[in-house]
């Protein structure tokens, strides 16, 4: 049975990217006779916002999207997180790291999915743990690991590269688990058996399909769809100001706006003025 998620973080209200994620997510999962999962992604230090969820909750209901099962959040799970985190310690694949951005971007000789790819700096040093970052020895972790492959509904089979990042941090400074961490940890916990995110993640996939290896985690299917993007082909983000972004799913809602009509113009791929469905970004071939 398909099982899919949508797993929004509660930095910043919703907006018609999220909405189109959240159909497609819900689709696939009704198309297949499985279960619509909703997960709140809010380990994201002081800019989670708790608040949020039931702005999350009603935004999904007023587009008539109906989730399965009880909301999942993962600032519940930190214990989860901080003991596979140990676990990759014991395994001898994690080292403490200090450096800023400023010093990775000045010291970095190659770009990734990410930005300036991390050279390694503390890989061989001694580092005061205590308040450090985590990040994984990537290449000796897939050296253990071996050839793996992962699979996208779209794109096909994709033989693993997660060396493309260099050393991500797994556990950072300031939240309990990276995106990477967590997002791998939850999916496998809530039986999630295709991951639906846009394709802005598609990269991310590398790295995650190497910590299922490492974890003995079971290997979902993945479907990274097309991103709604502005006229600049950027995508819609609210953080970065976009005017298009900023007029929220609950702002829609509370000005009367028919959320399932919404929703149903979204599935046929109609968007407002200024908007439209990129198909391949950030990785995805």
């Amino acid at each position: 049975m398909i099982r899919t998620r949508f797993a929004p973080s509660p930095n910043g209200s919703l907006h018609l990217g999220h909405a189109y994620s959240a159909v497609v997510a819900h689709d696939l999962a009704r198309a297949g006779g499985g279960a619509f999962l909703l997960r709140i992604e809010d380990i994201d230090g002081t800019r989670s916002r708790p608040e949020l969820a039931g702005e999350f909750r009603a935004d999904l209901a007023w587009l008539g999207l109906e989730w399965d099962g009880a909301v999942v959040v993962q600032s519940q799970r930190l214990a989860a997180y901080a003991a596979a985190g140990e676990r990759l310690k014991a395994m001898g694949l994690l080292y403490p790291c200090r450096c800023t951005r400023a010093e990775i971007a000045a010291a970095a000789t190659a770009m990734g999915p990410d930005g300036p790819v991390y050279p390694g700096t503390c890989r061989d040093r001694a580092v005061d743990p205590e308040g450090a970052a985590w990040r994984l020895d990537v290449a000796k972790a897939a050296a253990l690991a071996g050839p793996l492959a992962w699979t996208d509904a779209l794109a096909g089979v994709q033989a693993a590269t997660p060396g493309i990042f260099g050393d991500v941090v797994l556990l950072r400074k300031e939240a309990p688990a990276s995106y990477h961490l967590a997002a791998t940890l939850d999916d496998a916990a809530d039986g999630i058996t295709l991951v639906t995110r846009g394709a802005d993640l598609f990269a991310a996939t590398h790295v995650h399909r190497l910590l299922q290896a490492l974890l003995g985690l079971p290997v979902p299917a993945w479907h990274h769809h097309g991103l709604l993007v502005e006229s600049d082909g950027r995508k819609l983000a609210k953080r970065r100001g976009s005017a298009l972004a900023g007029f929220g799913l609950a702002d829609r809602r509370r000005a009367g706006e028919d959320g399932r009509a919404l929703a149903t113009a979204l599935r046929a791929h109609r968007f407002p003025a200024g908007i439209s469905l990129a198909e391949r970004l950030d990785g995805c071939p």
